[in-house]
């Protein structure tokens, strides 16, 4: 139920991002049940290729907390993350990710790969995969259509 309370709020932030012309993918990060920081994907209209929902959101949090390890947080997030996203999770000692939908392309957490389990990380991750995912399929599904 708690999973599925932070989803919604990452999928509304996808749909801001959708509004954008932007691929609709939203994050935010919670600890203790206490919103952090959010974000959502903006690569196009910042001109950077690291501005993705999740990127964007540890940054925010990052200077909302004063540090740049977030340990005892979870990040939801509405499409499975790269690897660049995942890099920055590890990074960033985020304890948990929980998202919606897979990405076969280029998702991280088991889609394309499985980054957490290739190396001897000195942090790793707990993954929740699948929450909310057919709203987040539909909404990227239509995004696409949309654009062809």
């Amino acid at each position: 139920m708690v999973d599925q309370r932070w989803m919604t709020e990452a999928l509304r932030l996808a749909r801001q991002a959708e509004a954008l012309g932007e691929v609709p993918v939203g994050a935010v990060l919670v600890k203790d049940q206490q919103l952090i920081s959010s974000g959502f994907n903006q690569p196009i209209r910042l001109s950077d290729p690291s501005a993705h929902a999740e990127i964007l959101c540890l940054r925010a949090a990052g200077q909302v907390l004063g540090n740049y390890r977030l340990p005892g947080t979870t990040l939801y997030v509405s499409l499975e993350p790269c690897p660049m996203c995942v890099g920055a999770l590890i990074h960033a000692r985020v304890q948990r990710v929980v998202y919606a939908a897979s990405d076969p392309k280029t998702g991280a957490l088991g889609g394309q790969c499985d980054l957490p389990v290739l190396g001897t990380w000195n942090h790793q991750l707990q993954v929740t995969p699948g929450v909310l995912a057919a709203e987040s399929r539909v909404l990227l599904k239509m995004f696409f259509q949309k654009r062809r």
